[in-house]
C-alpha cells in the first residue's frame, strides 16, 4: 500500500470509493486501465482500502497474473509490440478462473491469480472466498478488450502521456531490465498501447478518466453520469 501523496488525492479517493458503493449491494467489478507505469495498481490498493474501510468486502487483483507462461513462447510471438497485444494475456483464463465465478451468484470463491509472471508458478487451484457484496477491483493494461470489456461494473482510465509511461516504466524495471528497460518500453509496451488504443478505442467506454501524470494531484478528466 503506498502512503498517502496528498489530501487532493485522498479526497478524489473518498469521493471515487462513493461512487462504487452507490452502484449497489450486490457484487460489484471495477477495472483500473491505462498506459504502462500509469499507477494503475497502486491507485487499486489505495482505492480497495477505502471501500473496505467503509465495511465492504474487497478483493484485489492484476490482469498480469493471468499472462500465458513463458515457457510456451516459443509458440507465438509475445515479445514484439503486436506480439505483446495480442498473445501475452491469457483471457480465457481471466473468464474461467476470476471474472465468470465472481459474477456467478452461487459460486463462492475465485481465484485470484493464474501463473506467478516472477516465479512462473501455477496458482489456479488457490481460491479466495467472494462474499455476495464483495467488490473486486482488478488493474491492467487492454483490461478493456473485446474479451472481457463487458464484464465491468465501472471503468477507470488512468491517463499519462506516452512519454511519462516510458520514462516511468524505464525507472521502475530498470533493477531487471537494466539497459534496456527504456527500449522494452517504448518498442514493446508503447506499441502494444497504441495498436489497443487504435483497435478497442478504450477511453469512450469508461466511466472516469482521472490524469495521474502528477501522483500528489491527480484530477477527474471525465467523468460520465451513472446510468
Amino acid at each position: 500500500m503506498p502512503s498517502e501523496a496528498s489530501p487532493q488525492r485522498g479526497a478524489l479517493l473518498d469521493s471515487i470509493a462513493r461512487r462504487v458503493q452507490d452502484l449497489g449491494q450486490g457484487r460489484l467489478l471495477v477495472g483500473i486501465d491505462g498506459f504502462t507505469a500509469a499507477g494503475k495498481t497502486s491507485f487499486g490498493h489505495e482505492l480497495a482500502e477505502r471501500i473496505s474501510a467503509a465495511g465492504r468486502p474487497v478483493l484485489r487483483a492484476t490482469l498480469d497474473d493471468f499472462k500465458q507462461p513463458w515457457k510456451d513462447r516459443h509458440l507465438y510471438d509475445r515479445e514484439s509490440g503486436e506480439g505483446y497485444y495480442r498473445n501475452a494475456y491469457d483471457y480465457e483464463a481471466v473468464r474461467r478462473l476470476l471474472l465468470d465465478p465472481f459474477r456467478t451468484t452461487n459460486e463462492t470463491a475465485v481465484a485470484l491469480c493464474s501463473i506467478d509472471p516472477l516465479t512462473q508458478r501455477s496458482h489456479a487451484t488457490e481460491t479466495t472466498p467472494v462474499a455476495p457484496d464483495a467488490v473486486l477491483i482488478v488493474d491492467g493494461v487492454f483490461a478493456f478488450r473485446p474479451e472481457i470489456n463487458g464484464y465491468w461494473d465501472f471503468r477507470i482510465w488512468l491517463q499519462v502521456d506516452a512519454e511519462l509511461s516510458v520514462q516511468r516504466g524505464a525507472a521502475r524495471d530498470g533493477d531487471w531490465a537494466g539497459s534496456e528497460a527504456e527500449s522494452l518500453h517504448r518498442n514493446r509496451y508503447l506499441v502494444a498501447e497504441r495498436i489497443y488504443l487504435q483497435e478497442a478505442d478504450p477511453v469512450p467506454l469508461v466511466d472516469l478518466v482521472i490524469d495521474n501524470s502528477t501522483f500528489a494531484d491527480p484530477w477527474i478528466r471525465i467523468a460520465r453520469p451513472s446510468a
